[in-house]
């Protein structure tokens, strides 16, 4: 299996990406610059944190037209597997790969610590891992993290099951006090509705190793590798 971590002009969480899936779960990973236009002989994607293009205008704004974008598309609608990881999160939206867009924080704040996530459909390739019920600790760092959708969309969502993760507190009790953001419902992270493509504003990268302070997010990523040596 291959990942690819695409680097966009502001993208500053690529390193991150890249040295967990080489150096700790030791598997073949490369960089893609934006201007690639080719993905061939990869089998998952991941659209790092940061601030692509400096965030100037929206959040993944800009970042939507880059000339890979076109390929992560076409890829993703081929089935392909695709994780955006906070920015990722932003121009997966913005490309309509996911449902709703990231909004300020409600207070404006930007905010960066652990937060405390519950996993809401664990039969997915990204959660497949998790046990039912179990809560993850993964930081944030973010200043557009606010998920919204439309009344309509929310009830979409939650009859397909495509709200991934939560905002709750350790004990998994979803409540304000545990939302840093503001986001709709709680929401941290979603799928898209063939269950291939998912976003996330928490940073599982930055929670895989013992010395960040959580191992955490190793669980999404094992559960990919676990559903593509499956393949």
């Amino acid at each position: 299996m291959k990942f690819g971590v695409i680097v966009f002009p502001g993208s500053n969480c690529d390193l991150d990406a890249y040295h967990l899936v080489k150096d700790v779960l030791r598997k073949p990973v490369e960089y893609i610059w934006h201007q690639q236009n080719s993905l061939k002989g990869y089998d998952c994607l991941i659209l790092p944190g940061g601030f692509s293009y400096g965030d100037y205008l929206r959040c993944g704004a800009i970042a939507r037209f880059s000339p890979i974008m076109q390929e992560v598309v076409e890829f993703a609608n081929r089935g392909g597997l695709v994780l955006g990881i906070c920015n990722g999160f932003q121009i997966l939206t913005e490309a309509g790969l996911l449902p709703g867009v990231l909004l300020r924080n409600q207070d404006l704040k930007f905010y960066c610590q652990f937060v405390h996530l519950k996993v809401e459909n664990v039969n997915t390739p990204f959660t497949n891992f998790i046990e039912p019920q179990k809560i993850l600790k993964i930081p944030i760092a973010h200043g557009d993290g606010n998920y919204y959708i439309d009344e309509k969309g929310l009830n979409s969502l939650l009859e397909k099951k495509q709200v991934i993760f939560r905002y709750a507190t350790a004990e998994g009790v979803v409540s304000d006090e545990a939302n840093p953001n503001g986001a709709l419902f709680n929401i941290a992270g979603v799928i898209s509705e063939k269950g291939n493509v998912l976003g996330m504003m928490p940073h599982p990268e930055r929670a895989g190793e013992t010395l960040l302070g959580s191992t955490d997010g190793l669980f999404i990523f094992q559960s990919l590798l676990n559903y593509l040596e499956k393949l």
